[in-house]
């Protein structure tokens, strides 16, 4: 069952998905609609999952979940990752490499990959005081509080 995203409580579960490139404003009506239709009818036993999603600076596929209605399942959570594989194919972006590291630089989003990052920081390129984004938040809660936070209050701490 979807719902708008501001309607599920602070301990939905989330995942984020960091995009290697932004997408269109046409691709982000496209993977809204394919999105809002796949969680309509995404489910966990037979019982539908109350879940939504965000697309964050067209930048960022975040599905969340309340588990308090009711928990994702090995095969839920499956079906979840095969629309962001088809995203990735119909895109042609990357999705599901977690080997890597967005970070704000002004006004833009840099995608690189873990070996790059720490490279930026030997360079100084980045501070610890970067703004970066935290994949690693479980919650909405954490998504809102501690996703997009400076690299010093961050997993990404230990390179500087």
């Amino acid at each position: 069952m979807f719902v708008p995203f501001d309607e599920l409580d602070n301990e939905a579960r989330v995942w984020v998905y960091p995009a290697s490139r932004p997408f269109t404003d046409a691709e982000v009506v496209e993977i809204s609609q394919k999105l809002e239709a796949f969680l309509t009818q995404w489910t966990a036993h037979g019982s539908s999952l109350k879940a939504s999603f965000s697309l964050p600076y067209k930048r960022f596929i975040v599905i969340a979940l309340d588990e308090n209605a009711q928990s994702a399942t090995g095969c839920s959570i499956d079906s979840s990752v095969r629309i962001i594989q088809e995203f990735e194919k119909t895109y042609d972006v990357t999705l599901l490499d977690k080997m890597n590291v967005s970070f704000k630089q002004g006004d833009y989003i840099t995608y690189k990959s873990l070996l790059d990052f720490k490279t930026v920081v030997k360079n100084k390129s980045v501070t610890e005081n970067t703004v970066v984004f935290n994949h690693l938040v479980v919650n909405k809660g954490e998504f809102l509080s501690e996703w997009e936070v400076p690299a010093k209050d961050s997993w990404h701490a230990r390179y500087f």
